[in-house]
C-alpha cells in the first residue's frame, strides 16, 4: 500500500521560509524515479490547485503565483519530494497536499500539512 507523508508545515510569519517534505513508502524504487511528483494546496472556501510538479528527468512547473519564490526538487535515492517555499504571503496559507502519479495513471495523495503565514 503506497502511503506518502508530508512534513514540515507550521506558522510563519510574512516573508518568512518553510521547507515541505513528502516520503513515499510502499511503491517500489523502480517506480518512484519515473513517477511525476506534485504539491497541491487547498485554502479555506477554495479548490485545491497545483502548486508546483516535478515530472521524471524533465523541468519543474510552477503556479504563476508562486514562480521565483517555491522550489520543488526530489530526491529518488529516498523517496522523497520537497517544497522549499521562500517570501511567503498570507495568501499562501493553506493546507498543502502532496501528490504522486505514476506512468499508469495511478494517482495518490498524502495527507496534508497546514502552513500558515501570518503576523
Amino acid at each position: 500500500q503506497v502511503q506518502l507523508v508530508e512534513s514540515g508545515g507550521g506558522l510563519v510569519q510574512p516573508g518568512g521560509s518553510l521547507r515541505l517534505s513528502c516520503t513515499a513508502s510502499g511503491i517500489a524504487r523502480i517506480i518512484f524515479p519515473v513517477t511525476t511528483l506534485g504539491w497541491y494546496r487547498q485554502a479555506p472556501g477554495k479548490q485545491r490547485e497545483l502548486v508546483a510538479a516535478i515530472p521524471s528527468g524533465g523541468s519543474a512547473n510552477y503556479a504563476d503565483s508562486v514562480k521565483g519564490r517555491f522550489t520543488i526538487s526530489r530526491d529518488n535515492s529516498k523517496n522523497t519530494v520537497y517544497l522549499q517555499m521562500n517570501g511567503l504571503k498570507p495568501e499562501d496559507t493553506a493546507v498543502y497536499y502532496c501528490n504522486a502519479y505514476t506512468r499508469s495513471s495511478l494517482s495518490y495523495w498524502g495527507q496534508g500539512t497546514q502552513v500558515t503565514v501570518s503576523s
